[in-house]
């Protein structure tokens, strides 16, 4: 895990308030005296995270972007109070240091957590880990059961059974997202109406309730330093909830490109699973539903590719409608244009393909009368 860059200057805020604050907050937290170096992590381009290295210990500090937000998204206390409570429970979650939501200490709530020491994957795995295919396969797997022990969860157990709002997940997320893509929509992006009627007219009932991460990726993953095929660390809870296992399976493999993936894919890819080793998504997804007792095939799995797809093109919309008020220059948030231009011409090939595949079934049928 790097130590992060320079913290850029529209995302700065006064160190010395931060550093007396948590003095005054987290009295019972060793190492906190002086002021702390801080860099920023810019690998993602939602919340903002910080690097705070003291002279005896580093923490994390996480706060929410400037300008305008979506409702309900970027809640500290929410996401701070998820990790304590799931802690108890999951070793893989980083304990929660102090929680502030007085905005004047450094311009807006943040919370602040310990770092977990070991490795975050990018775009590629790094050379210097020596991992061969068969370590990239292990690694692959242990990700997927990472994701398993998420889902099976005891939510009542953790303190968390509060963030259920009880059958209809999936009803409510294809209408929610649906409404956020409507509001964050501008002028130089697709419209994503014929897939926005897909979903909703496809769209099936809940498998399950359990806790779902809801962003579950390999940059949100801390690897064992000493054994880069263990996850150590989960991060990122900004959108944790009680829902359908499926529609976070489906968020995950939207990211899941491969080796044989369209050349647009490959250049917009932001995780490894391109790797030799790597499972294909068509593996993943059954290696994952094995693993849960969850039947699956190709077309009922069609609706949980799109929506996670599109899904994805929300967020990136979302981020990109920053840049494009020109709240934000981080040229992250407006390379997020061409992220959601190719998502729509996705889930509209995916939805086309799924069309030819039903008419070609009902042939078949009509056939074998």
């Amino acid at each position: 895990m790097s130590d992060g860059s320079p913290v850029r200057d529209e995302d700065a805020f006064d160190v010395e308030a931060l550093a007396q604050w948590l003095r005054d907050n987290a009295s019972g937290e060793p190492g906190l005296d002086g002021v702390p170096e801080v860099r920023q992590f810019t690998g993602g381009a939602s919340n903002l995270t910080y690097l705070l290295r003291y002279a005896g210990r580093d923490l994390i500090l996480r706060r929410p972007p400037s300008g305008t937000k979506a409702k309900g998204a970027h809640d500290m206390r929410r996401e701070s109070d998820i990790q304590a409570s799931l802690g108890r429970v999951l070793d893989t979650v980083p304990r929660i240091v102090a929680y502030c939501g007085d905005e004047s200490v450094i311009g807006s709530e943040f919370y602040v957590m310990e770092r977990i020491d070991g490795t975050i994957l990018r775009r590629d795995i790094p050379d210097s880990l020596g991992m061969t295919s068969e370590d990239v396969n292990l690694l692959c797997r242990n990700a997927l059961d990472t994701l398993v022990a998420l889902h099976s969860v005891d939510v009542e157990a953790a303190g968390l059974g509060h963030l259920s709002r009880g059958p209809g997940y999936v009803e409510r997320q294809v209408s929610g997202w649906s409404a956020r893509l409507r509001k964050a929509r501008t002028p130089d992006v697709g419209s994503f109406d014929s897939t926005m009627a897909w979903l909703a007219e496809h769209q099936p009932d809940d498998v399950a309730q359990v806790l779902i991460h809801n962003d579950f990726r390999f940059d949100n993953l801390v690897l064992d330093p000493a054994d880069p095929t263990r996850v150590v660390g989960i991060l990122d809870w900004e959108m944790a909830t009680v829902g359908d296992p499926l529609m976070d399976l489906g968020g995950a493999m939207a990211y899941w490109i491969e080796a044989d993936s369209d050349p647009v894919a490959k250049r917009l890819r932001l995780q490894p699973t391109h790797e030799r080793g790597m499972l294909g998504r068509v593996e993943a997804v059954r290696y994952y539903c094995a693993a849960m007792g969850i039947e699956m095939d190709a077309r009922r799995w069609a609706f949980y590719e799109v929506f996670g797809l599109f899904r994805l093109a929300v967020i990136a919309q979302q981020i990109y409608l920053r840049s494009y008020r020109g709240e934000t220059h981080n040229p992250k948030a407006k390379q997020m244009r061409w992220l959601v231009r190719y998502l729509d011409l996705r889930c509209r090939w995916l939805i086309a393909r799924y069309r030819w595949q039903e008419r070609r079934a009902g042939s078949r049928a009509k056939g074998g009368r």
